[in-house]
């Protein structure tokens, strides 16, 4: 599998944390396919209760939308369709894959594919960021925007977008054609000092 196949998705929530009894109410993503993304799945879905007002600031979701939204067990079950086996990125994967897996196993589903992770590959290859948050990468990388951060879909369509400037400034740097996922995934555990050394190694045994 290759890294530019993949999906990214990203969640709105409830809190920071499903094991104290938070819940997704929006799930963003995209469906990249050889560095192309092909498909977008969007959805609110109803937590069965209400969420703060710190919440609605921070997402501009508001308990009215999320009154008429599907249940979370509609939404994430059609999610479960839409990614498959597919392997999955998101930024700051620790969260999301959470929450994802919390979700999933309501419904007594199981994630299939593994995740890798978009910030932690930015700190490695973007050594010289001010930070590695979304937006300062965004700028960072001069990749315009259109739209608000903090929506689901406007989320996984950026970091998409990072990503793929990733991937090719990787290609680039290292004169690699292809870039399999499992390489990625050494990547986002490695230290920061000994990423150059890999990645020439890995060049020049594909080479």
């Amino acid at each position: 599998m290759l890294a530019d196949s993949i999906v990214v998705l990203d969640f709105e929530t409830t809190g920071l944390s499903p094991d104290q009894g938070d819940r997704a109410i929006e799930i963003g993503a995209v469906k990249l396919e050889n560095g192309v993304i092909t498909d977008r799945f969007q959805a609110l879905m109803n937590p069965g209760r209400r969420i703060n007002s710190f919440i609605e600031n921070y997402t501009g979701i508001n308990n009215r939308m999320l009154a008429t939204a599907l249940p979370c067990a509609k939404v994430m079950t059609d999610f479960a369709d839409f990614i498959g086996d597919s392997n999955l990125l998101a930024h700051n994967a620790a969260f999301d894959s959470r929450f994802l897996a919390a979700e999933f196993a309501r419904l007594r589903r199981e994630v299939i594919g593994e995740f890798t992770c978009s910030l932690l590959v930015s700190r490695r290859i973007y050594q010289d960021a001010p930070n590695h948050k979304l937006g300062t990468l965004i700028h960072y990388k001069n990749i315009a925007v259109d739209g608000s951060f903090h929506r689901a879909l406007f989320d996984a369509e950026m970091t998409a977008e990072l990503w793929l400037v990733m991937l090719s400034d990787i290609r680039t740097r290292y004169g690699l054609d292809h870039i399999p996922f499992s390489l990625i995934k050494r990547l986002a555990k490695t230290p920061k000092a000994k990423i150059h050394k890999i990645l020439t190694s890995y060049a020049a045994k594909v080479a």
